[in-house]
Formats: structure tokens, C-alpha cells, sequence
């Protein structure tokens, strides 16, 4: 039995009504008046820093140390040349012994790299492989892309050992289908008019790709507990259902508004979404669109009960949530438009390629050291313990800090240094079970911040020297969502 074992999502903390966007472009969106919110990725968040957050949630209380692979899927990667999974990978302190891809250039490479680590499971090429699907999506101003495009993130852990959801087939159509597209320099989404990609693409490739699919395993749309596939078109996505003979209840809510369009990451978000609300038994059908469409039927097993309540999959983080008002600031956060930052904001200093390479698992991976002899946790990793009590030398194991949750010990804000959201605000936390270190605080305003505040850690961009083409991750703190 090979399929899903596991899964995690992640959901930005900003929100914004599109009636805020909607009011900032006034009658550019006319035609495209859309209701709801969307999410938002904050200023310090990307593809790679929301695919940690979900890959997180999704490897809880599993053993990082028996992943044979990494797969991202995404469209908006950081890089035109370094593959991000790799990145992933150091964050998540994976062995360096597995195989890495990126799948991207389509909102299908979701579907696509799932297909792909299924087939290779099944294989026997390998026994376990972490999928991670991440988009932070930028609509061009005015658009309906940017009333539909949203953020988020979707992890899957595929095995072979207590499988949740088994994977019973799958169907793919490919075509060449123009009606989205980015080129060198793009920052923005380009595309034809929607009605082409509606009724040419979006109303033709999910039905052949799930009727195909239907065909192959000799199934109905009566046996089918749940139909999944994106609904950038919610009226079309209602329509389609019926066409395929899909009754109100087996349709799965495509969260659009609710959540918004997240890309390579949609129809697994709604996937993990179904499954924290399935029952043994019940075959689900997942579809994603673009460029063609793949669709992949899965049954949930009785492992399923054993993970309900357990995981952070969709529903807490659409219900967990901070309201963005300002439309200038989303467009800020969106590098859209440049706010001013004075001297401090255009001078970085970005940490040398070399030591990060050195020192990978000290700042990608936030790993200590923990003394052999007394059990002292340390950051940054040290020879000697800090324990005045032992002192060991050279009695260190590898620690790692990154999945500790612990409490403000001291904090402070600084207005001059420059931030899209000010003010600055830094925290020394001590982590439970020991250790302590200081760390830029974010998703957090000033007000809200107190001594003794549950916190956890979050992989972010710490700077971006565009000039240079040099982005620089590591972690700091936010408070306890969950």
C-alpha cells in the first residue's frame, strides 16, 4: 500500500477583504468584483519559508532521519537557478543522503510532483517522500488575478507505513495552453482574457482528466465520497460538478472565499481540508489545472482516526487570522511599490555564501549543541558546556532548536532601523527544555507583546539584497497561534 502518511498546511496570518482592493483600484475591478478575503504573505515570507512551515506541521512526530526524498512544487520560487528544495532540506535538518526536485513553471506541478513521488514510491525507488507545495501569488494591479491570488502552503509525508489515504490511480491530460504566463522579469502574473482560459481550459481538462480517471478504475461518480479540484471560477466549479454527475454533497468546498487561489498548492490544501473531515472508507478524487490537468483517487484507511485533531492542517489556520486594512501596505509587502527606507534600509549586510555554507546547520537548521554529561542545551553551538556546574569540553551532540516552542524572556522595539511593518521588535527567548537566544520578532504588533508570551519559531527571509541577487533566511519568533 503506498499514499499519504501524513499532512500539514500553513496559511499567512494576514488577511485582506478583497473590498479593500476592490476600493484601491475602484473601476479597474468592475468586471471582476469578487467577495471574501484572501490570505497574505507577510513582508519576511516566501514559497521556501511557507513550505518549512507546512513541511513542519506535516513531519510532527515523525522521524525526519527515514525521508528517502523532498519534493517542492511552485511557481513563485525565490531562484531562476538554485534548487529550493535543497534549501528546504537544510532547514528541516534532513540527512544529506536523499533525492531532491523542484517541479514548477505550472499551477499543476502540484498534482504533477504528487504523481511523481507516488510512482517512485511505488517503485521501489524509494519508501518515504516529503511533497512540499508553496506559492506566494502577485496579481498585477487592477486585475482579477489580484482580487483571486492568494498564499499558502501544503505537505505531504508519502509512504508505505500507516497510510492514511491509499493511492488508487491516477490520470493525467497535458497540453500547451496559453492563458497564463511569466516571462524573464516579470514580477506579476500575465494572462489572455478569462473567458478563454474558463471555457477552453478550466471547463474542458478537470472533466476529461477526472472522467479519464473514473474510466480507469471502473468507478461511478456515485462511489466517490469527494470531488477536489480548484474553483478559480466558483460558479464554473459548481457547474462542472454537476456536468460529471456529481451531487451538492460529494462537491469539497474549494475555499476561494475563504482562502483564495494559492497555486501549486490549491487543490492539496483543499485535499488536506477534505481529509480532516473524512471517515475509512470514503474514495476522494483531487484534480489540479494548469497547462492540463492531473487527477489522482485516494481512499482513506483507518489510520485516518488516528491523526484527526492531531495535525495543523487547514481549518485552524483559515480560522487563525489578522485582519491587513491598508491596501498601500499589501502593495508594499508585495514589492509593488518601494516605500522609503532611508540610509539603514538601503545599506545590507548580507552574511558571506561561504559561512552559510560552513555553517548550514547552525543558521538554516537553528541547530545547537546539547552537553553529553548534563544536558545543557546551547545556542549557537558551542565546545564547552555552559553549565558553571560541568563545564564538559568537547561532550557536545548536534541540538536542534527549530521545532522548541518557549517564552519572551526580554523584549524591545526599535523605530529607526527599517521594516515594511514597523516598528522592529526583538525578543530573547528562553526555550523549553533550555537554551536561550535573541531573534527578530514578526506576525506580532508591539501592543500585544509581554513577558512570558508562548512562542514558537518560524523559518523567514531575514534580508533581500536585489542588487546582488543574495536572499538571506533564518528564523525568528512568533506567538503561539494554536
Amino acid at each position: 500500500m503506498k499514499g499519504i502518511v501524513s499532512y500539514g498546511g500553513y496559511l499567512p496570518l494576514k488577511r485582506i477583504n478583497r473590498d479593500i482592493i476592490f476600493k484601491g483600484m475602484g473601476w479597474l475591478h468592475q468586471a471582476t468584483y469578487m467577495k471574501g478575503e484572501k490570505c497574505v504573505a507577510n513582508f519576511d515570507e516566501d514559497s521556501i519559508t511557507m513550505a518549512v512551515a507546512a513541511a513542519m506541521n506535516c513531519l510532527e512526530g515523525h522521524d525526519r532521519d527515514y525521508l528517502d526524498g523532498l519534493y517542492l512544487a511552485t511557481t513563485t520560487s525565490p531562484f531562476k537557478e538554485r534548487r529550493c528544495a535543497d534549501i528546504i532540506g537544510t532547514t528541516l535538518d534532513l540527512k544529506s543522503q536523499i533525492r531532491t526536485a523542484d517541479f514548477t513553471d505550472s499551477t499543476s506541478a502540484g498534482t504533477s510532483a504528487l504523481i511523481a513521488a507516488i510512482d517512485c514510491i511505488g517503485a521501489g525507488s524509494a519508501n518515504s517522500i516529503l511533497l512540499c507545495a508553496s506559492d506566494v501569488r502577485v496579481g498585477k494591479p487592477g486585475s482579477s488575478q489580484e482580487l483571486s491570488f492568494s498564499d499558502g502552503a501544503a505537505s505531504l509525508l508519502l509512504g508505505k507505513e500507516g497510510v492514511i489515504a491509499s493511492c488508487e490511480g491516477s490520470y493525467s491530460v497535458s497540453y500547451d495552453f496559453p492563458d497564463h504566463w511569466r516571462t524573464e522579469g516579470d514580477k506579476t502574473d500575465r494572462s489572455w482574457e478569462d473567458r478563454f482560459g474558463r471555457e477552453e481550459g478550466y471547463r474542458k481538462f478537470i472533466p476529461e482528466a477526472i472522467s479519464g480517471l473514473l474510466s480507469k478504475c471502473n468507478l461511478y461518480p456515485k462511489d466517490i465520497a469527494k470531488v477536489i479540484f480548484p474553483g478559480m471560477y466558483p460558479r464554473d466549479h459548481a457547474s462542472l460538478c454537476k456536468r460529471m454527475g456529481f451531487e451538492s454533497d460529494q462537491i469539497q468546498d474549494h475555499l476561494m472565499g475563504v482562502m483564495g487561489n494559492t497555486g501549486t498548492a490549491y487543490p492539496l490544501m483543499i485535499l488536506i481540508s477534505a481529509l480532516e473531515a473524512s471517515k475509512p472508507g470514503d474514495k476522494v478524487i483531487v484534480a489540479g489545472f494548469g497547462n492540463g490537468s492531473d487527477a489522482v483517487l485516494f481512499q482513506v484507511t483507518e489510520e485516518i482516526e488516528k491523526v484527526k485533531g492531531q495535525k495543523k492542517g487547514i481549518k485552524r489556520y483559515l480560522e487563525s487570522k489578522r485582519q491587513l486594512t491598508s491596501y498601500e501596505k499589501y502593495l508594499a509587502f508585495r514589492n509593488l511599490i518601494s516605500p522609503e527606507g532611508g540610509i539603514r534600509g538601503e545599506a545590507i549586510a548580507y552574511t558571506a555564501l561561504s559561512l552559510i555554507w560552513r555553517d548550514r546547520r547552525e543558521i538554516l537548521g537553528l541547530c545547537g549543541t546539547r552537553c553529553k554529561k548534563c544536558g545543557t542545551p546551547q545556542y549557537p553551538a558551542q565546545r564547552v558546556c555552559v553549565n558553571p556546574d560541568c563545564g564538559a569540553i568537547d561532550e557536545m551532540q548536534p541540538y536542534r532548536f527549530s521545532d522548541k516552542k518557549g517564552e519572551v524572556f526580554s523584549f524591545t522595539a526599535d523605530l529607526l532601523a527599517f521594516t515594511p511593518d514597523p516598528p522592529g521588535i526583538y525578543a530573547v527567548i528562553d526555550f523549553d527544555g533550555g537554551g536561550r537566544y535573541w531573534f527578530d520578532v514578526t506576525d506580532c504588533d508591539l501592543e500585544s507583546m509581554e513577558i512570558g508570551m508562548p512562542v514558537e519559531m518560524s523559518f523567514r527571509r531575514r534580508y533581500v539584497d536585489e542588487k546582488g541577487g543574495i536572499v538571506g533566511y533564518f528564523w525568528k519568533t512568533v506567538p503561539l497561534r494554536f
